[in-house]
């Protein structure tokens, strides 16, 4: 038998070798540069044997039993790697050839949806009654942005006809043979296997969390949605309404000083300023929209960061957005995802552990721990001294307090609203996959969406219908989107520890190494609960997002002008170094690179973006 530190070294590298195959694989595939979907299926399946190798607990455990305890660094860190990978097999071993088959069949099925979704059209109809073509990035955008009711309507049709499409294309198919696998597993339904791999814990107990917020912020939410009523009439919570009915005007005032143009040199700035380091990693940023591409903001990391017998390895991270630049609203939300994901490369650049293990986005990583490093970085996007910092219009002038202002009258009502459409997809998939075979029919699943929609955000439909998110769709992110609210809890919690502590967020240098230290470096040889401790002194406590979430629209605008003026009595913080060799591409082409500068890169991006807008 192998010694413990070359078993434990040998692991390591067969790791990384199918790991970077599958990535590369995933990332030409889902950005369109390649048609090698059956290499990446296999590539896939290759890495999933890898990780549900049920042998390898024994072979681990034994491993563990021959360290001597001696204290020795070295069988001290191997003794700690081997724990790493025991989690990691531990939540993901198949033991048996019919769970393997399972796996199998999941991933065949998976990988042909992805095919015919990547080629089905969707279109919406112009304001001049023109069939126009469109991705789900622009349809949304339609809805919450543009000012024709009958572009919004047809755009948010094309949602409900794509929720159709879903439903009859392998969806429902796909549905059982996830519950089929997880009761060969020994779980009632796929949502109860995924909820205890994503985030260590029963969906009873998950649950127990969601049920107390939903009556926390039930009364803000139901009270918003009946005063737009009174104020702007029934037809203003239609779903093709809703969003443009409170928000349309203030997103289209805010639209000029927030050009997309302008997203990269504010996160290279924003960021720098925070003191975030990327440890030598090398990024690859894929921002705008295009046919074939998919239709959602992500990362992932070919390379993960670790030590390698006390070597840096330092990550290699590939982040993607999906930017409309001629679209209004593009630009707020083509950064709002550039921060997102930008935040979960900073984390993923940063695990500091002795094991590729540790830095890896699936289980046993909680969803919930990965995207509050995320959700922490664009929660900054509205907080009103980060907007006078960075929200600019191509004249330099700065966004002017009424626009800030207008924001909040326009959306604090709505904060509520806004994590409620977070909780109704596992409250909708919990649903959905507790319904027996026969009940899975297309007309089912669809009177299921509309009423989950109607008891949760108050709307006969949503603007954004539950089918057509895609999360839904995919494996690794099916059954996993409460990660998301849950995230948004520690977001807010480590927010106000920041506030209590320093006074301010925005540009705060203290921030990047506190993050580093407490939530990135661990990567998962600590809990989510363990981090947020770590750095709070405080356990998970959901009450401060529910507090910012049941605030007035005057407290709100109270606490954002304090804001402003503690940033006229500071001085503004250095602009860091990333450390990271950064490319933007949009496919194959490169649009930019910091291989000269960072204010080279930021130059060619916005020449790149103004061509293009």
């Amino acid at each position: 038998m192998l010694n413990a530190k070359h078993y434990f070294d040998t692991l390591n590298n067969d790791y990384l070798a199918v790991h970077r195959e599958k990535e590369d694989l995933f990332w030409s595939t889902y950005m369109a540069t390649s048609d090698q979907s059956e290499e990446f299926a296999l590539s896939e399946k290759k890495w999933a044997n890898f990780i549900s190798d049920a042998s390898r607990i024994s072979e681990i455990k034994a491993h563990i039993k021959q360290i001597p305890d001696d204290n020795s660094e070295e069988n001290k860190a191997t003794k700690q790697g081997l724990k790493g990978w025991l989690a990691l097999f531990e939540s993901n071993a198949l033991e048996s050839v019919n769970e393997q088959n399972l796996k199998a069949d999941l991933i065949n099925a998976e990988a042909i949806l992805f095919e015919k979704k990547k080629n089905h059209i969707m279109t919406f109809t112009d304001e001049k009654g023109q069939s126009v073509e469109a991705s789900t990035i622009a349809l949304a955008l339609n809805v919450k942005a543009n000012d024709n009711e009958s572009v919004r309507l047809s755009s948010h049709q094309a949602f409900l006809d794509l929720e159709q499409w879903v439903l009859n294309n392998g969806f429902i198919e796909l549905v059982k043979l996830r519950n089929q696998f997880a009761r060969s597993l020994g779980y009632d339904n796929f949502f109860d296997y995924s909820v205890v791999k994503t985030e260590h814990m029963t969906s009873d107990e998950l649950f127990a969390i969601l049920e107390d917020f939903e009556k926390l912020t039930r009364d803000t939410n139901i009270t918003s949605i009946n005063n737009l009523k009174e104020e702007k009439g029934e037809n203003a919570t239609k779903a093709h309404n809703f969003y443009f009915s409170f928000a349309g005007d203030a997103t289209r005032a805010l639209d000029p000083y927030m050009p997309f143009s302008g997203s990269l040199r504010a996160w290279v700035e924003s960021f720098g300023r925070l003191n975030i380091d990327y440890a030598g990693a090398e990024l690859t940023l894929d921002l705008l929209d295009r046919k074939g591409k998919y239709q959602n903001g992500f990362c992932h990391g070919p390379i993960p960061s670790y030590y390698d017998n006390g070597q840096w390895v330092a990550a290699k991270v590939n982040f993607t957005s999906n930017a409309l630049p001629s679209q209004v609203g593009s630009g707020y939300s083509g950064i709002n995802t550039l921060f997102h994901e930008g935040g979960h490369a900073a984390h993923f650049s940063n695990v500091a552990q002795n094991s590729p293990c540790f830095s890896q986005e699936f289980a046993p990583t909680s969803m919930a721990y990965a995207e509050t490093q995320s959700m922490f970085c664009d929660s900054l996007l509205s907080d009103a001294d980060w907007l006078k910092t960075y929200a600019k219009d191509k004249n330099g002038k700065v966004v002017p307090d009424k626009v800030i202002k207008a924001l909040i009258e326009t959306k604090q009502p709505f904060f509520a609203y806004g994590e409620r459409s977070i909780m109704i997809v596992p409250y909708f998939e919990r649903a959905l996959y507790q319904m027996n075979d026969e009940d899975l029919t297309a007309e089912n699943i669809t009177q299921l969406a509309r009423k989950t929609e109607q008891e949760i955000l108050g709307l006969e439909c949503s603007p954004r219908p539950l089918l057509a998110i895609p999360h839904l769709l995919s494996d690794e992110s099916a059954c996993s989107y409460q990660g998301y609210l849950l995230a948004n809890m520690a977001v807010y919690q480590t927010r106000a520890y920041f506030t209590e502590r320093f006074g301010y967020l925005c540009d705060n240098p203290k921030i990047g190494p506190l993050l580093t230290k407490h939530y990135w470096n661990p990567g998962n040889s600590m809990s989510h609960d363990e981090t947020i401790q770590s750095l709070t002194g405080e356990g998970f406590n959901a009450k401060y997002l529910a507090d910012v979430c049941n605030l007035s629209v005057d407290k709100a605008w109270e606490l954002e002008k304090a804001k402003v003026k503690e940033l006229e009595q500071r001085s503004q913080a250095p602009l860091a170094d990333l450390n990271a060799k950064i490319q933007v591409v949009d496919g194959i082409k490169i649009l930019a690179s910091n291989e000269v500068s960072i204010d080279d890169m930021c130059n060619d991006f916005e020449l790149a973006i103004e061509k293009i807008s």
